[in-house]
C-alpha cells in the first residue's frame, strides 16, 4: 500500500476510490447530512406551519429506516460523517430509537444527534440514549407558558420542561436549547435566557428568524439581529467573549460570559449568513435531497432507491446535486425566492 493510503480508514479508501468527498463548483466539501424523517409534527410554530387545514404526506411516501440507512451507507464512502434528525418532529415517527441504533453502527459515521420540539421527549429520552444517541438540541423559543402558546398553538410548556430535564438526567451532553429571536414575540426574554445558560449548564443558541414561514408572513423587520442579542446580554448581565470555533463550518458563532459561566451560540442566518462555509445538505422525509435550506430544486432519492438504482447512479446523483450549489441563499438581495416548502416539510 503506498505510504500515502496508510491509516486510511475503509470509507476513506472507498472515497478515494469513488472520485473524493462531495465538493461544490465553490470547493465547499460535504460531510453533514440533516435527514427528516417525518413532516409531522404535535405543536404549530407560527414561523413553521400553517395554524390548521395541514396536509401531510402519506406515510408511503415516506422513506422507510431501511431507504434511510442505505442512503447514508451510500453517502458515507464520499465522505459524510455527521447525521441529524430532524423533522417535522421527529419523535413522533414510531421506533425512532430503532433508527439511531442503525445509523449510530455505520463505520464512519461519527456524530448523529437530533433536534425536537421536546414534548415527547420525557418518554423516549432514555431509550434514545440507550441506542447510542449523546448528542441533542431542544427548541424552546420561550421561557413563559403564554408566550409559548402564541408562539406553537399548543399548551406543551410543561412537557418540554420535563423533556429536557429528562434529557439532563440521562447524560445527554451537550443539550442546546434551540430559540428563535423574533423581534416583538420574544426579543423581551433574551436576558431571561442569558440567565437560563448561566443557570442551568445548557447551551443556548438563538437563531435569527428566518423567511420560512407556512403563512409566507416573514419581514425582516421582524428579525431581531443577533449583533443586538450580543449587546443586550453584554450590557445586562456582562461582556461576552468569544470561543475558538474548532469547527470553521459549524453555523453558530460560540460565546461564553465573561466569568466563563453561560454558554451563548447566535444562528445569523439573516444578518452574518455563513454560506461560504457551509457544509450541509438535507434528505426530507420524503426522499428529497436538497443542497441548501433555501434550495428551489430538489433530486429524487426515493424514486431512485425504489426504482432499482445502483448504488454508483445514486451516489452520481449525489454528486450532481451538490456540485449545483449555489454561492448563498440571497436572502438579503432582491432575487432571493423564498422556497415553496415550509419548514416544517424540508426539514429543521
Amino acid at each position: 500500500m503506498p505510504s500515502e493510503r496508510r491509516g486510511l480508514t475503509v470509507s476513506e479508501r472507498v472515497a478515494e476510490e469513488t472520485g473524493g468527498p462531495l465538493v461544490d463548483s465553490f470547493g465547499r466539501v460535504h460531510d453533514n447530512l440533516r435527514i427528516s424523517v417525518t413532516d409531522r409534527c404535535n405543536i404549530r410554530c407560527f414561523y413553521c406551519m400553517p395554524a390548521g387545514n395541514v396536509t401531510f404526506m402519506p406515510r408511503a411516501e415516506l422513506l422507510s429506516f431501511e431507504e434511510i440507512e442505505r442512503f447514508v451507507r451510500l453517502v458515507v464512502p464520499l465522505g459524510v460523517r455527521k447525521i441529524r434528525l430532524t423533522g417535522g418532529e421527529p419523535l413522533v415517527r414510531r421506533d425512532l430509537p430503532r433508527l439511531v441504533e442503525r445509523l449510530v453502527a455505520i463505520d464512519g459515521i461519527r456524530d448523529v444527534g437530533l433536534t425536537t420540539n421536546g414534548v415527547l421527549l420525557a418518554e423516549q429520552a432514555h431509550d434514545l440514549f440507550a441506542a447510542g444517541l449523546r448528542r441533542i438540541n431542544i427548541s424552546l423559543d420561550t421561557l413563559r407558558r403564554d408566550v409559548f402558546a402564541r408562539i406553537t398553538r399548543r399548551d406543551e410548556f410543561d412537557r418540554v420542561v420535563a423533556g429536557i430535564e429528562a434529557a439532563r438526567q440521562v447524560g445527554f451532553d451537550p443539550i442546546k436549547i434551540n430559540a428563535v429571536s423574533i423581534r416583538g414575540v420574544t426579543d423581551e426574554e433574551i436576558v431571561d435566557f442569558g440567565h437560563f445558560a448561566r443557570r442551568t449548564g445548557l447551551h443556548v443558541r438563538f437563531i435569527e428568524f428566518m423567511p420560512l414561514d407556512a403563512d409566507n408572513a416573514w419581514e425582516r423587520a421582524k428579525v431581531f439581529f443577533a449583533a443586538e442579542i450580543i449587546q443586550r446580554l453584554s450590557e445586562a448581565i456582562m461582556p461576552l467573549v468569544p470561543v475558538h470555533r474548532s469547527d470553521p463550518s459549524a453555523p453558530a458563532t460560540e460565546y461564553v460570559f465573561e466569568d466563563g459561566v453561560g454558554r451563548i451560540g447566535l444562528i445569523a442566518s439573516v444578518s452574518q449568513p455563513f454560506c461560504a462555509s457551509c457544509n450541509r445538505f438535507r434528505l426530507t422525509a420524503d426522499g428529497k435531497l436538497r443542497n441548501c435550506l433555501f434550495s428551489l430544486e430538489e433530486t429524487d432519492i426515493r424514486a431512485l432507491l425504489r426504482g432499482g438504482a445502483t448504488d454508483d447512479e445514486i451516489r452520481a446523483a449525489v454528486r450532481a446535486c451538490i456540485a449545483a450549489k449555489r454561492e448563498g441563499h440571497e436572502i438579503n438581495t432582491a432575487r432571493f425566492i423564498q422556497p415553496e416548502r415550509p419548514m416544517y416539510s424540508i426539514g429543521g
